[in-house]
């Protein structure tokens, strides 16, 4: 592990306790932490803070997942589907990240985002229990293919909200409350980060110790999260929603800027 001050070690732990909780409440925990490492450890090389970042947030997804499962109505069978699907298409969107240029994926990721901010403030509706009646079978597989496969293939190419993304899309093909959606965007994540773990483990390039040290605070994070978001409902959630959206069209619109 480098070296690294009390100081800095008590922030990311911090960090990703944060992180853990906005994760488990609706996605996008990511935006918090890897930016924390990054400022945390400058000196790391690139592929040392990912793979730090992946081992420090699938303990606390796996922990958010399991919060859940115990006590929202989740399909883990359909999640895991959905997140196997996930897995492929985030090793197919990472296959041609090389060739595609973040500057030209912002622009348009920030456009999709406020309409999607747009569409949570203009239906009230959105994210309330079974809002469109059951999922049909024909949409369980539109969820596999499309909202796994597809956020999957972005998770891969660009990555920045795809928990966000995955709570937003199924709520929208399953009509799920955005608890349940949560709770099963929390399985798929799962799936998606022990692969891309395994990969970064397989490279050498996980600081295991930090990652150890950091991942209990994640947990808790998540676990808390996943609580409060079982207690308060889908308002909450979707207050929550916003505000993470709002911060990533922010986040990515700085880093256009000064791209």
């Amino acid at each position: 592990m480098p070296d690294i001050s009390l100081t800095m070690i008590v922030v990311l732990c911090l960090a990703a306790a944060a992180a853990g909780w906005i994760d488990a409440v609706v996605g996008g925990g990511g935006l918090l932490l890897l930016p924390a490492l990054l400022l945390g450890l400058p000196n790391v090389p690139a592929a040392h803070i990912l793979g730090t970042n992946k081992a420090v947030a699938i303990v606390g997804t796996t922990g958010a997942a399991v919060t859940y499962a115990r006590k929202a109505p989740v399909d883990v069978k359909s999640a895991v589907r959905i997140g196997l699907m996930a897995l492929a298409g985030s090793m197919t969107g990472a296959f041609f990240a090389a060739g595609i240029s973040s500057d030209v994926l912002r622009p348009v990721i920030m456009v999709v985002l406020l309409g999607v901010a747009a569409f949570v403030l203009l239906r009230p509706s959105f994210g309330k229990a079974q809002a469109g009646g059951p999922a049909t079978r024909g949409r369980h597989i539109t969820a596999v293919v499309l909202v796994g496969g597809g956020i999957g293939f972005y998770d891969g190419l660009f990555g920045p909200g795809t928990g966000t993304f995955l709570v937003l899309a199924l709520t929208a093909v399953l009509h799920l409350d955005l608890v349940t959606a949560s709770a099963t965007a929390k399985i798929v994540n799962v799936c998606t980060n022990g692969g891309a773990l395994a990969m970064f483990a397989y490279q050498g390039t996980v600081l295991w110790q930090l990652a150890a040290l950091m991942a209990v605070f994640n947990l808790a994070g998540g676990m808390f999260g996943a609580r409060m978001a079982l207690k308060k409902g889908s308002e909450f959630v979707r207050g929550v929603l916003l505000v993470v959206v709002f911060s990533l069209v922010a986040k990515l619109a700085f880093d256009q800027w000064t791209a």
